[in-house]
């Protein structure tokens, strides 16, 4: 059983920047395919950006060259660094932990991008 709490969402002006981190707790996140997604109202939730076990990232094309995605197993926290963000970068961001057959998601931060 993995527990995540998001954290590091706000307002910020477009061209700013972010950092979201996920604590993880109850399990070592080591073997984890971690991610970041994200979700408006009346959408879909849709990736951002994957790591696996061995630090194979993948993005989505609309933040690709702007988003980083990172993991510290140590401190059973994953990260993701934004920049230039836009006003469509506004969502509810979720971090989700996925081994296998199992999953888990937090609770989700709020990011919102206006001037």
């Amino acid at each position: 059983q993995v527990q995540l709490v998001e954290s590091g969402g706000g307002l910020v002006q477009p061209g700013g920047s972010l950092r979201l981190a996920c604590a993880a707790s109850g399990s070592a996140i080591s073997f984890y395919t971690m991610g970041w997604y994200r979700q408006v109202p009346g959408k879909q939730r849709e990736l951002v950006a994957s790591i696996t076990s061995l630090r194979v990232t993948t993005y989505a094309d609309s933040v690709k060259g702007r988003f980083t995605i990172s993991r510290d197993n140590g401190k059973r926290t994953l990260y993701l660094q934004m920049n230039s963000l836009k006003p469509e970068d506004t969502a509810v961001y979720y971090c989700n932990a996925a081994l296998q057959s199992m999953g888990y998601w937090g609770q989700g931060t709020q990011v919102t991008v206006s001037s």
